[in-house]
């Protein structure tokens, strides 16, 4: 599988470098409760196969992932790790599966919508997916801070959010627009452009992986904004089931404050996003 091996060179390039944190995106000082769950009968987790490295089917078949790992944890925080279940299900049928009880939290990346808050209730974000720049190495810059790419073309993929996000955050730079990701890699690759800005899970892998054949680097950043980004990866559960909310947001933030959430995350991301 080929997430595989680039999963297993990440974790070679890792021991070579410094850990990046996972940031905390639960205020220390809060305290959410933890509703009594004692009576829940079962707790049913959907996911997908096809978003590694959050959830994929491994070699042997079985369902893994960090979406997988971390449902572990959540249930194995809220004592409830025997009732625990995750299933997949094609993503298109993610929402109308849990709508009719056929689950009870949908954890697999969905993004968190105005109109799908109409109609669900979401966890606290646990994780934020950053923008990030990557540079060909044989590009002239000097410095080591986006500052250093003003006047500089810099490829985006066109009418995407890091398109608008790139002409907000940075208007000195000159921006290349191509039509599809492809042309992108591709284009910073062949020292085309100096630089490229996109999706930082994506470039994370994509820097490590044969396919860039050492050309590039990660540049810079990370860059978060919820305006243009989202809000981050939530756990989408019924509005009915507010214990059930709250009793996940509970064990997020435990996970975020006690590192077991960080420990999930390098495992996953031993490169690092941040």
């Amino acid at each position: 599988m080929i997430f595989l091996g680039i999963l297993v060179s990440f974790a070679a390039q890792a021991e070579q470098r410094a850990q990046p944190g996972l940031p905390i995106l639960f205020d220390a000082r809060e305290r959410l409760p933890k509703p009594d769950l004692s009576s829940l009968v079962r707790l049913r987790f959907l996911t997908t196969v096809d978003f590694p490295p959050f959830n994929f089917s491994d070699q042997s078949g079985k369902l893994s992932g960090f979406h997988v790992d971390l449902v572990r944890e959540v249930c194995d925080e809220l004592g409830v790790a025997d009732k625990c279940q995750i299933q997949a299900l094609p993503f298109e049928e993610l929402q109308a599966a849990l709508a009719a009880s056929q689950g009870d939290a949908v954890i697999a990346g969905l993004a968190v919508t105005p109109e799908l808050r109409q109609r669900f209730a979401f966890s606290r974000p646990y994780l934020e997916l950053p923008a990030r720049f990557v540079r060909n190495l044989h590009a002239t810059l000097e410095g080591t801070t986006a500052s250093a790419l003003a006047g500089k073309p810099v490829g985006i993929v066109r009418n995407t959010a890091h398109e608008a996000m790139l002409a907000a955050f940075f208007p000195a730079i000159k921006p290349v627009p191509f039509d599809s990701k492809e042309a992108l890699l591709a284009a910073v690759k062949e020292g085309k452009v100096d630089a490229i800005f996109a999706d930082g899970l994506q470039l994370s892998f994509w820097v490590a992986s044969p396919a860039a054949e050492k050309c590039c680097d990660l540049f810079d950043g990370p860059y978060l904004s919820p305006q243009f980004l989202g809000e981050g990866m939530t756990i989408m559960l019924r509005q009915q089931d507010a214990d059930l909310t709250a009793a996940i947001n509970h064990a997020l933030a435990t996970l975020s404050r006690n590192g077991r959430l960080q420990e999930i995350y390098l495992r996953y991301f031993p490169y690092g996003l941040y």
